[in-house]
């Protein structure tokens, strides 16, 4: 890529009038100035009067740059753009929530960023502390005895910081614990008067740089030594590769100790790509459950290398049932260390014979040094028959179709899949084809993180490409404003089955197994009379909308015009019609 191809198109920067010089500053200039100095590109923000002063800072004392302001219609999607963000540029920014409530409000997106291990700074206020400070009713609501407790159990940390000085440590303290991993989602909730305090001439800051999150933790030479060992002997190793950065050095790392094993290599659906699907060593698409050839293959094996699989006790559960798991199984992963007591979030307790506990980028070149090549005597997997395009209407499969047409040629970002999508309809090449789910599994998110990712990705030369159900697109479409102001460009493909149809097929199996109807597993889940024109509400935030599109024949023309907006620089919704129904596994 070069700037001929791609020449630069800022996002849409609210200007600011220049505010006079003064010497006098507040509390929130100070905490204002450390955001800066951390880096943060931006915030992602509903407005509130709690944090009024913060938001001054931003806009009159920064000139709202560095960080800059992105205006979100829902505290949710605040904190979704920031994780979506992360997710595709592995560089964390802020989101600001409003008081109690704004918190309240945005708890599900926190709670996926802390399930799917991403670094956000969330930045939160409360009215007075000071009782005789409060403005009537208003500031009373607006404030609680222990806001962090409202987050506690799926943040890294929190703090309510009393003084100015604090509130700056509190800051980087919180910047160092999010970005160390396994990271996570932090917690700084500002006192209304701490903001507005005149504190006069700004304080020095401290030198940032003394503060930054350490270095990934090596594993042991002697635990690298055994897993090389067993590695190296092993008759049929497999590498469960999970979560693992957007880097291609470390991309290109876990191709060469795949070969250099000839290993077979297995990923996962809802965590970014972590290996290239059409390479010969990869076992299976991309799923959220092994197939019966994926099980064969695990039970097979003698040594397993989990690089941070995600729920490794269950896949194992899946292979071998109660019985002897009879591989032995090499953990790296340093997970453990985020596990709680209020959250299951961690999973079941895998059974492990060699534990490195560090992170996947740092034990893979140490393995790939280590290990002693391997023969090529491993049977490869046989090609996957993906599910066939029939039909008039559209399906998921014939959508796969025209989507592999129209972006043949073209790099891409697929940020979201949505449920019953087959691993085989599309290949990753590179650790940014797929950044993955969103941890914790509501709805809502999808928009929220493909507008983050597509400001992350914007002026790449990638195409951000968001495959949405109606239900998690409809409880978080209001983002698409805020892709339409600043101009973030992405596509985003409504997979609408006008159901919520995966509580449809719940609906079906508990009144079979209680010899009831199966015919009323509808009724409270299918979104339909009125129908939802959802074209219609991406234009009137906007943003590009096409559709509805009922026939297949239609769906590549209408995503060709929807990549030609994204290029144009411009946000495009397409709802497509699917006919109900799951292709995955």
């Amino acid at each position: 890529m070069n700037d001929k191809q791609h020449p630069a198109r800022p996002i849409v920067h609210d200007a600011p009038v220049p505010a006079r010089e003064s010497e006098e500053h507040w509390g929130s200039d100070a905490v204002a100035a450390v955001l800066r100095s951390l880096d943060i590109p931006y915030i992602a923000l509903n407005p509130g009067a709690s944090y009024r002063g913060l938001h001054d800072s931003i806009v009159n004392f920064l000139g709202n740059r560095a960080p800059q302001m992105l205006l979100s219609l829902h505290d949710e999607n605040a904190v979704a753009i920031a994780h979506g963000y992360w997710k595709a540029s592995g560089r964390m920014m802020a989101a600001a929530l409003h008081s109690n409530v704004g918190l309240m409000h945005a708890t599900m997106q926190i709670f996926n960023a802390w399930c799917d291990r991403a670094p956000v700074l969330v930045m939160g206020a409360t009215g007075p502390w000071d009782a005789t400070q409060r403005r009537p009713w208003i500031d009373w609501i607006h404030t609680c005895s222990d806001q962090g407790g409202l987050v506690r159990n799926y943040t890294k940390w929190d703090n309510q910081p009393g003084s100015v000085a604090a509130a700056v440590e509190a800051v980087l303290r919180a910047a160092q614990i999010a970005q160390t991993a396994p990271r996570g989602p932090v917690y700084v909730n500002l006192d209304a008067s701490l903001q507005e305090e005149k504190i006069g001439p700004l304080p020095p800051l401290p030198e940032v740089a003394r503060y930054a999150p350490p270095d990934p933790v090596r594993p042991g030479p002697e635990n690298v030594a055994e897993a090389a060992r067993l590695l190296s002997r092993a008759r049929n190793p497999v590498i469960l590769a999970g979560r693992c950065s957007r880097s291609l050095e470390h991309w290109k790392a876990r191709v060469a100790l795949a070969e250099k094993l000839n290993a077979r290599v297995f990923t996962h659906m809802k965590l970014g790509a972590a290996f290239p699907t059409d390479h010969r060593l990869h076992a299976a698409p991309p799923a959220t459950r092994l197939t019966p050839a994926g099980r064969k293959i695990i039970a097979e094996a003698d040594v397993i290398l989990s690089l941070d699989w995600l729920d490794l006790a269950g896949t194992l559960k899946q292979v071998f049932g109660a019985s002897p798991i009879t591989a032995k199984v090499i953990q790296v992963s340093c997970d453990a260390h985020s596990h709680r007591g209020w959250s299951m979030d961690y999973q079941g307790l895998p059974p492990v014979d060699v534990y490195l506990m560090c992170e996947p980028d740092a034990a893979t070149p140490l393995l790939l040094e280590a290990a002693k090549a391997r023969p090529a005597d491993v049977p490869l997997a046989q090609a996957v028959k993906k599910p066939e395009a029939t039909g008039d209407a559209p399906t998921l499969a014939s959508l796969a179709d025209a989507l592999n047409a129209a972006i043949r040629g073209s790099e891409v970002c697929f940020t979201r899949f949505p449920l019953g999508w087959n691993g085989a309809y599309a290949h990753f090449r590179h650790p940014l084809d797929y950044i993955g789910n969103d941890g914790g599994a509501g709805l809502g998110s999808g928009m929220g993180m493909t507008v983050g990712a597509a400001l992350a990705l914007k002026d790449s030369g990638r195409i951000p490409i968001a495959l949405l159900g109606d239900g998690d697109f409809l409880q978080g479409n209001t983002v698409t404003w805020t892709a339409a102001h600043y101009r973030i460009p992405c596509l985003v493909i409504v997979c609408n089955n006008r159901s919520f149809f995966n509580d449809e097929m719940h609906q079906g199996r508990v009144a079979a197994t209680r010899g009831r109807p199966e015919e009323n597993r509808w009724i409270g889940q299918r979104v339909a009379e009125p129908d939802i024109d959802i074209a219609a509400m991406a234009r009137s935030q906007g943003a590009a909308g096409i559709g509805p599109v009922t026939r297949a024949a239609d769906v590549q023309s209408a995503i060709e015009q929807g990549i030609a907006t994204v290029r144009a620089g411009g946000p495009c919704v397409i709802d497509v019609r699917v006919a109900p129904g799951y292709d995955a596994e």
